[in-house]
């Protein structure tokens, strides 16, 4: 596996192959990471993986500056999952002068749910993987292939969207979340968890399926008995010491508000003492 932090080196090394499959990630990884490049080898001729901590999806009052930088432990996993290429690029590599030119998502999904508690979240997801894209594809002859893991529901549907409408020559591919043996899904800001607040965590997806069976069990009357479930749902969880932003079911193709006969998927978010975690399930 090599190691590379310049885009310079970054073409060079990738010249020599045709479709890269690409896994873009901010570090601390775990085993969902090394699902996504699992999924990623049979999809290229050469896997590459991005760990970079993207300053512009971070607010002010977030974990910019704390979140865990562990390159050494990455690489280590990566290589021993068959990654064959790291692309590690420092700040001023990715952002030599300040970022004025930006991705700007449509409001009527990047402004709801994780938009709408993250003002600007998704233009610093997409304004950085429209980034990674240009560097990793650029030079590519062959298919491309870019993995995102389904936790980050909204995310991927918003990057989904960036690569149709840009007519990215990219094809977006989904992995499942991968959860503890209790059900929490798994993310790189567990670890911001005490021991009880672990044990704790599980409750948000609970919550999640829970509020997924009652909407199901609603059939024609979802759209009038939504809110008192959605409502509910917040106010259990609220009772259990959390701070939910939103427990809520939306319809799967384009996160607005359900009617009878819709897809479903559920979603939450919530803080658990200083650490805000984010779940979804599709029923």
């Amino acid at each position: 596996m090599k190691l590379v932090h310049t885009l310079e080196d970054l073409r060079t090394t990738l010249r020599p192959f045709n479709s890269p499959s690409l896994v873009p990630t901010m570090g601390n990884l775990h085993a969902g990471h090394l699902d996504l490049v699992r999924t990623a080898k049979p999809l290229g001729d050469v896997t590459v993986a991005s760990i970079f901590v993207n300053r512009l999806q971070f607010a002010p009052h977030e974990d910019f500056d704390t979140y865990p930088r562990t390159l050494q432990a990455d690489c280590d996993k990566l290589a021993a999952e068959g990654c064959d290429v790291v692309f590690a690029p420092s700040e001023k590599e990715m952002y030599p002068e300040p970022q004025g030119f930006k991705v700007q998502p449509p409001t009527e999904l990047a402004d709801i749910l994780e938009g709408h508690f993250r003002p600007g979240f998704f233009t610093g997801v997409c304004t950085v993987v429209m980034k990674l894209f240009q560097s990793v594809f650029s030079e590519a002859k062959g298919p491309r292939h870019a993995i995102f893991g389904q936790k980050d529901y909204q995310q991927q549907m918003v990057i989904r969207g960036m690569v149709r409408q840009f007519a990215l020559p990219i094809t977006i591919v989904s992995g499942d979340t991968r959860r503890a043996p209790d059900g929490l899904a798994l993310s790189s800001r567990n670890g911001y968890l005490s021991e009880s607040e672990r044990t704790e965590a599980v409750q948000l997806s609970l919550a999640l399926r829970a509020l997924g069976r009652d909407a199901l069990a609603a059939a024609d009357g979802l759209a009038r008995h939504l809110p008192a479930l959605e409502a509910s749902a917040m106010a259990d969880l609220a009772a259990r010491g959390w701070q939910p932003d939103y427990l809520t079911v939306r319809r799967r193709a384009d996160l607005q508000a359900p009617q009878a006969g819709d897809s479903l998927v559920v979603l939450g978010a919530a803080r658990l003492g200083n650490t805000r975690l984010i779940d979804n399930f599709e029923v």
